[in-house]
């Protein structure tokens, strides 16, 4: 077995991603420009955006099997996924006084049946009580090495929304009224590398059943959850790198921190202004890891 898919073990992970052209996590709260550092103007993406990644793909290459269901998702309401449990469990659901026997039931269903739930965690106390889930594996906000620049572009677009809108008249002063194009907005960054941080808790795959299979696909999708994630508006993404540490204990045999400082990535010698990937160079010190700590380089 591989070090790396053992969820019996800890492990911890470096992800680096990039974005050209592209807007890889809108802020409603800014117009939905790109997130940012306003202290640092670096971006960010939050650890939402790239759950939401990863239960795409999830959902796109396992979504037929029961085992690899995705909880959170569109078109259909969170409760009822809880009444499911229930149903499938023998099990009426009372509400507020719902006993404790009956919601650890409904939980461990939730995490036979939900993947992201096996992984991530969820609170599903809402409605239906199937209590709440502490994940095995956690993401940090990704952050990008430099600064970024946050562009936001006019477009036009020739189609008119309302007939009446596209009705041209010309009024008694000889003034047209009536729209030939309509205008609109469109957020992005010119290039930002970004790194992530990740932790697999051993402890807390025992309590979700999450397996060796469960991580090895989580592994799996960090690396190509970006092809299955095109859009216009995001432009060009790519997985640049993926660094994982894990001990042989499940307590651990370093501190993260530690480890994480290993991977180092610096803008190369006379770019001042980075617009690829090639612009940086990455830096993996793999020589006297800690005693019982191994790393595995799944892109680099």
């Amino acid at each position: 077995m591989a070090h790396h898919t053992d969820i019996s073990k800890r492990h911890e992970f470096v992800l680096l991603f990039d974005v050209q052209d592209g807007n890889p996590n809108g802020d409603p709260d800014a117009g939905n420009l790109p997130r940012i550092d306003p202290e640092t103007m670096q971006g960010l993406v939050t650890d939402v955006c790239l759950k939401r990644k990863v239960r795409d793909y999830v959902d796109f290459t396992r979504g037929t099997q029961e085992r690899y269901k995705i909880y959170v998702q569109q078109g259909e309401a969170l409760i009822t996924k809880h009444r499911r449990a229930y149903t499938a469990e023998g099990l009426k659901p009372t509400g507020t006084k719902q006993a404790a026997e009956d919601v650890e039931k409904a939980r461990k269903w939730m995490c036979a049946n939900f993947y992201d739930i096996r992984l991530f965690g969820a609170v599903m106390t809402v409605g239906v009580n199937c209590g709440q889930v502490r994940g095995p594996v956690q993401l940090t906000f990704a952050r990008s090495i430099d600064p970024i620049t946050t562009l936001d572009l006019s477009i036009t677009r020739v189609a008119i929304t309302r007939e009446e809108d596209a009705q041209v008249q010309v009024t008694e002063e000889g003034k047209t009224t009536g729209k030939q194009t309509e205008m609109g907005r469109k957020p992005l960054i010119t290039y930002g590398l970004y790194r992530a941080y990740g932790f697999v808790s051993p402890h807390y795959a025992r309590l979700t059943g999450a397996t060796d299979e469960d991580l090895a696909l989580f592994w799996e999708a960090l690396v190509n959850m970006w092809e299955f994630d095109r859009s216009a508006s995001r432009g060009l993404q790519a997985c640049r790198g993926l660094y994982v540490f894990s001990h042989d204990r499940p307590t651990g045999n370093a501190h993260a921190h530690r480890l994480f400082e290993r991977v180092q990535v610096t803008r190369r010698d006379g770019v001042e202004v980075p617009r690829a990937f090639t612009d940086y160079r990455v830096a993996v010190d793999d020589t006297g890891l800690p005693e019982g700590v191994s790393l595995t380089t799944l892109v680099s």
